[in-house]
């Protein structure tokens, strides 16, 4: 059965509580600026687009989150922790030898990931190829989604998959990247004009403005696959 449902919206209140889930995880961290580069876009994705839910993790029509930007998964952890994809009570654990909350999220493991992550340059290609498989399917209403960093736009596998969605015409593809100004490389016109270039429809919004990126995230594009830019305060 297609899942078209979107998880429960939630309020500000839910929202300001990320901040105690995430002070629960007190396992050594090596990535927090990472983590909490994502947290307002992460929530607003969960809260308000994605239609996937505890209840549809298996849904062949559920819609798919994919976390490129796997080294720094607290916040990622405390957005499934507060919609309910497992219990608090594993925060506590985070990075213990048993826990299944690791420094890198592993698909196995933590309830409601797509995909093992965290090496800089995967998880593009790879939400390329999962939209592929779902049209190999018939699968055209499952709307994929990728967070990726600004930095992992200097490896290359990312510019091969840009390349290729681009004129393929895969609507169902979403990428957000989160800019903290932490790449090597830039492009004339800045992050977007790399995918409009290659193809794409492209917003960039302000990464810590709900509305913005709720509106970003809602941008028809028939026909194209989707960036939305999102951007940070600076990597210190």
């Amino acid at each position: 059965m297609t899942n078209t449902t979107a998880a429960p919206t939630r309020g500000l209140r839910e929202f300001q509580d990320l901040g105690r889930l995430i002070a629960l995880m007190t396992g050594a961290e090596k990535h927090a600026p990472a983590a909490h580069s994502t947290l307002d876009a992460l929530w607003v994705l969960y809260d308000k687009v994605l239609r996937v839910t505890p209840d549809t993790v298996d849904d062949p029509g559920r819609d798919r989150f994919l976390l490129s930007k796997g080294h720094g998964p607290m916040a990622y952890y405390a957005v499934l922790a507060a919609h309910g994809f497992f219990g608090e009570e594993l925060l506590p654990g985070f990075g213990a030898y048993d826990s299944p909350l690791g420094h890198h999220p592993d698909r196995l493991l933590v309830p409601g990931a797509e995909i093992g992550s965290g090496s800089l340059g995967h998880g593009l290609p790879l939400a390329v190829g999962t939209v592929l498989g779902l049209r190999a399917q018939g699968l055209t209403d499952p709307r994929v989604w990728v967070l990726i960093g600004d930095a992992e736009l200097d490896e290359g596998s990312n510019h091969e998959a840009i390349a290729h969605a681009g004129p393929a015409g895969l609507e169902q593809l979403h990428t957000l990247v989160i800019d903290n100004a932490s790449a090597t490389h830039g492009w004339p016109g800045g992050i977007a004009s790399r995918f409009t270039s290659a193809g794409w429809a492209a917003v960039t919004v302000d990464g810590r403005d709900h509305e913005a990126l709720y509106t970003a995230f809602t941008t028809p594009h028939p026909g194209k696959p989707l960036a939305v830019v999102a951007r940070v305060e600076p990597k210190s």
